[in-house]
C-alpha cells in the first residue's frame, strides 16, 4: 500500500469497459519536489464512486496499490504495464465542522472515566502554585 498528497488535476468520466468492467482515471499533481509529477490513477469497480465528491484543485491524500501486468503483442513483443490503482481519496487541509464530535467520527472517541478524573484532580487549588 502507497499513498500520496498533491492536488487533483483531472478527474474523467467512468468508463464502462466490459460487461462487467468498469474504471475511472483521474490526475493528481504531486508537488513536494522541484519538479512537479502529474500521477495518473484509477479506479475500478464500486470504487469509481470515489471520486463523486471530488473537484479539480482539490487537495488530497490518495491510497493506492501498485499494479503491475506483461502482455504479448500479435507480433510476439513482450511489454510490461503499471497500474496506480486507488482505493481510498481523502481531502486534506480541510478544517472539520466545530461539534462536540471528533473529525474521526464517534469510533475516534476516548470514553474513559480515568482520564476525566486525572484531569479534574491536576485542577484543584491545591495543585495550584501561582501567586494569585
Amino acid at each position: 500500500m502507497f499513498k500520496l498528497n498533491g492536488i487533483v488535476k483531472v478527474i474523467n468520466a467512468t468508463v464502462q469497459v466490459s460487461e462487467k468492467f468498469a474504471k475511472r482515471e483521474f490526475v493528481v499533481t504531486d508537488a513536494s519536489s522541484m519538479y512537479p509529477q502529474d500521477i495518473l490513477f484509477q479506479s475500478t469497480q464500486d470504487k469509481c464512486s470515489l471520486l463523486d465528491g471530488f473537484q479539480v484543485n482539490d487537495q488530497v491524500e490518495v491510497s493506492f496499490n501498485l499494479r503491475g501486468r506483461e502482455w504479448t503483442s500479435p507480433q510476439g513483443e513482450v511489454k510490461y504495464f503499471n497500474t496506480l490503482e486507488a482505493w481510498r481519496i481523502e481531502k486534506i487541509g480541510v478544517t472539520a465542522p466545530v461539534s462536540g464530535m471528533p473529525q474521526g467520527g464517534p469510533s475516534a472517541m476516548t470514553l474513559d472515566p480515568v482520564n476525566v478524573a486525572v484531569s479534574q484532580a491536576n485542577t484543584t487549588a491545591e495543585d495550584d502554585d501561582l501567586p494569585f
